[in-house]
């Protein structure tokens, strides 16, 4: 028998980077609201998991809803992959201040941390917990507005002509080690900088502002010089400022979309996106933040290399533009409905409508969104269609080919 679809209300994350406006104008709400909302989560993480109600009214947290029926909720093939969880997390971003310098683990990675930290009894909560779960972290960022990020190391013959256009001269061996070094240099590099004596940070950081601020007028690096002086003023005594000079500043159009695979030194510095990820909460942070940073597991799995292609090119497929990333915990798509739209079963999938109004049928069950709401279709549903105007984001599993009944 088919389990039902459900419509999902997410769970919003009161970061303190978030905006006090986007999420609560994509749904509807009014603003400013009392506290800065930075995510709004449409998944099962025990952190944050989504409340799933029925036709009947009952609500229940999604993860309880899949613990308890793992195999009609996720499929059998996606219950013996990934156990009984579902394996991805869907979110919506709004980025309005910058957020951490930060990385995230591998599968083997993440799980060797979180058994660590559970055998030294860290609870899960405290703020020094750096592995919440046994899950890797890749992502996928799709824009929603104009987007900025600091994503991956930039390629190295670039990164030494802003460091000689900087011209500071304890930088100036920086320079020199990525213009002669190999995959490493910027492992390297970046442990310099994280490690850097205490007493000088601040003088290093107002150098590298200073600097930036001559080149602001023009030229190649005029926008990287702009986020550098505004990192510096948000921290003037923080090494990252100047990590972050090594990394590939991308401004994103609306739709365009970013994949950021494990050991990829990162932070999003302003705008609202749908992001998509394997469904863990591992943060590991190498500055920019009030909150933990842990030099050492940042250096530990860091990849080093530069990161040449972080854009994800689209295909259509039927009715559906398709982000392909290979990432096996996940699979996104985007689909602009205009009357009636068939679409495929692929197990289990969460839809999110970001503009307009559909409603989701599934074996004859139906749920009416607006934008900013969102639906889990659960495996065993049968059929799927979208009906209405609205642009929907479709959320499943990766290497998952369409059923046939």
């Amino acid at each position: 028998m088919a389990a039902p679809i459900l419509r999902l209300h997410g769970w919003v994350q009161p970061y303190a980077w978030g905006s006090r406006a986007e999420l609560a104008r994509l749904q509807g709400r009014a603003t400013p609201t009392a506290e800065p909302e930075a995510e709004l989560w449409f998944g099962a993480h025990p952190r944050g998991p989504a409340v799933a109600e029925g036709i009947d009214g009952r609500r229940r947290p999604l993860h309880d809803v899949v613990a308890d029926d793992p195999v009609g909720q996720l499929g059998a093939d996606v219950a013996a992959r990934f156990g009984p969880t579902l394996p991805y997390l869907l979110k919506v971003l709004a980025v309005e201040h910058p957020l951490s310098l930060q990385v995230h683990p591998s599968e083997p990675q993440a799980r060797a941390g979180f058994d660590d930290e559970e055998a030294r009894g860290i609870p899960r909560d405290a703020p020094e917990r750096t592995f919440r779960d046994p899950w890797p972290k890749p992502e996928l960022l799709c824009a929603l507005t104009p987007f900025t990020a600091l994503v991956g190391f930039r390629d190295p013959s670039r990164t030494v002509q802003l460091l000689r256009a900087l011209d500071v001269s304890a930088l100036a061996g920086v320079a020199e080690r990525l213009e002669h070094g190999d995959d490493a240099a910027f492992g390297e590099v970046v442990r310099d900088l994280l490690t850097w004596p205490s007493a000088d940070r601040a003088t290093l950081v107002a150098a590298v502002s200073d600097a930036a601020s001559t080149l602001l007028d023009g030229g190649p690096f005029a926008d990287e010089a702009r986020h550098l002086v505004s990192l510096a003023a948000a921290y003037p005594c923080d090494p990252g400022v100047v990590v972050a000079s090594l990394l590939e500043l991308v401004r994103l159009a609306p739709g365009e979309v970013v994949y950021l695979p494990p050991g990829q030194l990162h932070s999003y510095l302003h705008g609202t996106a749908v992001e998509l990820m394997a469904v863990s909460d591992n943060v590991l942070r190498g500055g920019l933040t009030a909150k933990h940073i842990d030099v050492d597991g940042v250096l530990a799995l860091l990849d080093s290399r530069a990161l040449t292609t972080p854009l994800v090119a689209s295909r259509d497929v039927g009715t559906e533009v398709v982000y392909d990333t290979g990432a096996p915990h996940f699979r996104l798509s985007r689909v602009q409905v205009d009357g009636e739209v068939v679409l495929d079963r692929r197990g289990p999938e969460t839809l999110l409508v970001v503009e307009g109004d559909a409603t989701a049928s599934a074996d004859g069950t139906d749920v009416p969104l607006a934008a900013g709401q969102a639906a889990f279709v659960p495996a065993s549903a049968r059929t799927l269609h979208l009906d209405g105007k609205a642009s929907v984001f479709r959320a499943g599993v990766g290497d998952l080919e369409p059923a046939s009944w």
